[in-house]
């Protein structure tokens, strides 16, 4: 379908825990949906992974907004608490529906690490149609028993993407969760980038709701 053929339009929507960031780049042509993908707890949407989970979407004939929590916006790197994280990305999404390239086309949600929990946990709040999870943290590192399968319902398509080597743990499989096993990666994703792109290419290439 081809890649933007436009900048990126940056712009920093107020939530209630200060203004967040939008980084919205269009397709080439008429949006078929857009995909909202959110950032790890320290890191930013920069990450080697989403940029190229971006191209892929945009080539794929979607909308991309890249959304930076306030916590990030306002220097920090600690991230807010749960509840927080999940409000703030909510807010972002609602006034991203109020635009008219955007308005009644169907929503993707992801993110990696923090990101991918926030969009599982909030998807059927926003109403999405599928979600996207990179490196998704099952667990924290050493502690298996603190497990956060849960937050992958899988009430819709869900794509979790992790590394065989990530110290997070690797989600199983489950109804409505599929999931594809980066081999020698660990939780960043940083050494074959556009292998996570293609596997959510050809996840989103066969999504009922976009097609």
């Amino acid at each position: 379908m081809g890649s933007s053929t436009a900048d990126p339009e940056i712009w920093q929507p107020a939530t209630a825990r200060g203004p967040a960031e939008v980084e919205l780049t269009l397709p080439a042509g008429v949006p078929v949906g857009w995909l909202a993908l959110g950032h790890g707890a320290g890191g930013s949407v920069d990450a080697p992974d989403l940029a190229a989970v971006r191209e892929a979407a945009l080539d794929e004939g979607l909308a991309v907004a890249r959304i930076t929590q306030p916590y990030r916006v306002a220097g920090r790197r600690a991230p807010a608490p749960a509840g927080q994280l999940d409000a703030a990305w909510i807010a972002v999404i609602e006034q991203l529906r109020d635009d008219p390239r955007l308005s009644g086309r169907p929503l993707v949600v992801g993110g990696r690490s923090s990101g991918a929990r926030v969009a599982a946990r909030t998807a059927a709040t926003v109403a999405a149609t599928a979600v996207v999870a990179l490196a998704f943290p099952l667990h924290p590192p050493g502690r298996p028993e603190r497990s956060r399968a849960d937050e992958l319902r899988g009430d819709v398509p869900t794509l979790v993407v992790n590394g065989d080597r990530d110290p997070f743990g690797l989600p199983e499989p489950g109804p409505g969760v599929t999931v594809v096993v980066r081999p020698g990666e660990r939780h960043e994703l940083r050494k074959d980038p556009a292998a996570v792109a293609e596997a959510v290419r050809e996840f989103l290439r066969y999504l009922p709701s976009v097609r």
